[in-house]
């Protein structure tokens, strides 16, 4: 073979191979970028800001295709990111820490160890809920009545199942228990077919602000002495607002449990920084979308996480000075 042939066969290979890497790259870069994103309910909070940040990736991160999936929240959004089914997913701080050891009775078979936290958001309130002649004010007077716990094995079930415990009771107290998502809660309420709910969400969460613009409420208090026989450090003592709710017009006291919005260890580092920068440099868009989301803060944002932080998220939170 000639010197002429062997050099254009030599930049044939050379020419293959680099298409091959280019090739690998690309499909490499494109997976990475496909975003889902799970929530919760679609009466919740946690459905309306999933939707925000999706719009805000969708802008601040052209290539990426993202998509938003309603879950029962907190332990199945662990579960799915774990299993590769999610890219992004808001939970409980209390769920996160439980599936990061494998709490069996929390809904976590094994320690869930793909599971990177990429930011604390905003804090979750327990939010007891009492039709006002239900006769219900107090935690003991829930004995007897019938409730609403949110979906089975949920972040909100497990918060009732915790509060209910350090309060002196369980669910044997009630005559009856429904395990269902906020928004059917409130209809069996507004049916006269419940008696209370138990929604653990951001301050004026959908479901609420319905029920209370129909039937008349009871904001049910936690005090914060039962928040604190919970042994619990996720559980910290919170006050809901006057006039948070319609109707509402003296501050509650409950418990306060911190949101994070988590992420899997595979995911590439380069994305992972896109995604926390877009997100707390559209601060403003998901608090359009929820008011809730007046309260996510970069300066608490990489603050105590339940599980380690992404390496992209760590990348970003130096590069903006409150990490080091």
């Amino acid at each position: 073979m000639s010197k002429t042939s062997n050099a254009v066969v030599r930049g044939l290979c050379a020419f293959a191979t680099a298409s091959l890497l280019s090739l690998g790259a690309a499909i490499q870069v494109q997976a990475a970028e496909f975003i889902t994103i799970a929530t919760g309910g679609t009466s919740g909070v946690y459905y309306p800001l999933g939707v925000a940040l999706s719009q805000v990736y969708t802008k601040a991160i052209p290539s990426a295709k993202t998509s938003v999936q309603a879950t029962k929240g907190s332990v199945e959004n662990l579960n799915l990111l774990q299993a590769g089914r999610a890219e992004l997913g808001f939970s409980l701080g209390d769920s996160l820490s439980d599936a990061w050891k494998g709490e069996a009775d929390a809904g976590f078979k094994a320690p869930l160890k793909k599971l990177r936290t990429m930011a604390a958001v905003y804090p979750n309130y327990v939010q007891i809920v009492a039709l006002a002649d239900s006769g219900i004010k107090t935690l003991a007077d829930l004995k007897g009545k019938r409730i609403a716990v949110g979906a089975p094995k949920s972040g909100t079930e497990l918060n009732a199942r915790a509060i209910f415990k350090a309060a002196g009771l369980g669910y044997g107290d009630f005559s009856k228990v429904e395990y269902l998502p906020f928004g059917e809660s409130v209809e069996l309420m507004k049916n006269r077919q419940l008696d209370a709910t138990l929604q653990s969400a951001g301050l004026g969460v959908a479901s609420l602000r319905d029920l209370a613009s129909s039937q008349k409420i009871v904001v049910v208090p936690i005090p914060a002495d039962v928040v604190a026989k919970v042994g619990d450090a996720a559980y910290q003592p919170g006050v809901i607002p006057p006039n948070t709710y319609e109707g509402q017009t003296a501050e509650v006291h409950t418990a306060r449990i911190q949101n994070y919005l988590v992420t899997r260890e595979d995911l590439s580092a380069d994305v992972v920084y896109q995604m926390t920068k877009a997100m707390f440099t559209h601060l403003p868009d998901l608090v359009a979308a929820h008011a809730a989301a007046k309260a996510i803060t970069l300066e608490n944002a990489a603050k105590n996480p339940p599980a380690p932080l992404h390496a992209g998220a760590a990348r970003y939170y130096r590069e903006a000075g409150v990490l080091k």
